[in-house]
Order: structure tokens, then C-alpha cells, then sequence
């Protein structure tokens, strides 16, 4: 992806805030354990916050956590959501912390967002010694057959490189870290997926693809075509048409240590 593309899709969310804060999902607790397990203690950052999805989500772990989103909105439905937790402005390449000031940084489906090549070495120093850098990441499982039949009818835009389980794993094997200055500062890295699922109605369930970068910098006409598609598939399918169902999901985790 060409910078200046990338730069239009990060800065998308903001206009979409409450949407995003409302529809998008949270993450498995098991995810977010595994992802801490090597850390050396529980003070955590939580970078590229969002809106807190996951920030929610260490909070009800217990863990100490400090939250970083560039974005002002976003910014802003974090706060109002968990006003008790200290949430900063900043970015993965200027981070507002101290040198060795936390055990693990976290980011929720955040870090393809990232230029390593800067963000790397700032991860590593706000890092202490033996800390986890982890990106995760809530891509829908495939494997079901009406799951992937959604992924087909959504195309990239809705569905996008790093939606299901085979192109997340493709996507972030090597994802920034072997950039230049990142390599040396981390360990190799891992992989792992935990089950999830999120409550949806057809309804809402378009309504949490229309809160996608690709979806929100679509002209809006070619959009609501998408989102007809979608709507239409959702009909068609026994296990979406009338009421509540599980949306299948997992959140799926790459992790490495600091040096």
C-alpha cells in the first residue's frame, strides 16, 4: 500500500467514532492472557487505543494500564467510556511515556498502522527490559461456511488483508519487524488464535463492517452498494436472517519479547 493511501485509511476512524465505539468488537480474554504471559509485570499500554476496546478489556483483567490514541475522537469515546483510566495523546511514533516505564505494550488491531522504522525503537524504550511488544487482532473465522460466504460478497473494502485466519497469518509473519533497527531491539516472533464471537444482529452487523477503513473512504455511493450486498447476503442465510446470532470470530495474536 502506498504511503499516502495508508496515511488516508489511518486517519479515517475519527469521523466514526461512536460508530466504531458501539459496533466494533472486544477481545478474548485468552488472547490478551497469552499475549501478557511472558511479560515481567502488569503495567501495560495499551498503543493506538482506539476507542478502548481492548483497554476495556485489560481493565477487567486487573491490569495497570495507560492507553495512547493520535486520533481526538477516538480519543474522546475513550474517555467517556472508562473515564477512570489515564488516556494520553500520542502516537506509536512519539510515545508520551518514560524510558522502561511499562512491562508490555499492546496494541488492538493497531500495529499495521505503525512505521516501525520509528515506532520500533520507541516501543523498545518505553519498554523495560524482557517486555512484550504484542499486536492483536479479531478476524472472522472462515472456516464456518456462511462466515466465509460474507467475506466473498464484502470483498476488500469490508473484509480486508487481515480479516480471516489465512491472511492474517500471511499478512503479519514478518510484519515491520524485520525493519530496519526493530529486528535487533526484539526476539523472533509468535503466533497464536483464540476463539471469539460477537453478538450481531444482521442489522448491526453491517453496521460494524461500515465502521472499516476501506468502507469509510469509499465514495459513498459505491458504499451503500457494498453495504446492499451485504444486507441482502445476511437475508439470504438462515443462520443471520431473523434475529440474534454469534458472529464467529477469533482474535488472533502476534507476539515478541524486548532484548
Amino acid at each position: 500500500m502506498e504511503q499516502d493511501d495508508q496515511l488516508v485509511l489511518s486517519s479515517s476512524f475519527g469521523a466514526a467514532a461512536s460508530a466504531y465505539a458501539e459496533h466494533r468488537p472486544d477481545y478474548a480474554q485468552a488472547a490478551v492472557r497469552w499475549a501478557l504471559e511472558p511479560a515481567p509485570g502488569l503495567r501495560v499500554l495499551d498503543l493506538g487505543a482506539g476507542t478502548g476496546k481492548l483497554t476495556a478489556t485489560l481493565v477487567a483483567m486487573g491490569v495497570d494500564v495507560v492507553a495512547v490514541e493520535p486520533d481526538p475522537a477516538m480519543l474522546a469515546e475513550l474517555h467517556r467510556a472508562l473515564a477512570d483510566v489515564r488516556a494520553l495523546p500520542g502516537s506509536a511514533e512519539a510515545i508520551p511515556l518514560p524510558d522502561a516505564s511499562v512491562d508490555a505494550v499492546l496494541a488492538g488491531n493497531a500495529m499495521h498502522w505503525f512505521d516501525m522504522a520509528v515506532a520500533g525503537p520507541e516501543i523498545a524504550r518505553v519498554l523495560a527490559p524482557g517486555g512484550i511488544l504484542a499486536g492483536l487482532w479479531n478476524v472472522l473465522d472462515d472456516r464456518v461456511d456462511w462466515v466465509a460466504g460474507l467475506a466473498r460478497v464484502g470483498g476488500s473494502a469490508a473484509i480486508g488483508p487481515r480479516d480471516t485466519p489465512t491472511s492474517w497469518h500471511a499478512e503479519t509473519a514478518d510484519m515491520h519487524l524485520p525493519k530496519a533497527g526493530v529486528a535487533a531491539r526484539f526476539g523472533s516472533p509468535e503466533q497464536a488464535a483464540f476463539p471469539h464471537g460477537q453478538r450481531r444482529t444482521a442489522d448491526s452487523l453491517v453496521e460494524t463492517l461500515a465502521t472499516r477503513a476501506g468502507m469509510l473512504v469509499m465514495p459513498e455511493q459505491e458504499r451503500e452498494a457494498t453495504l446492499g450486498q451485504v444486507r441482502a447476503y445476511l437475508a439470504s442465510r438462515p443462520e443471520t436472517a431473523d434475529g440474534e446470532f454469534t458472529l464467529p470470530m477469533l482474535t488472533c495474536v502476534l507476539r515478541v519479547r524486548r532484548l
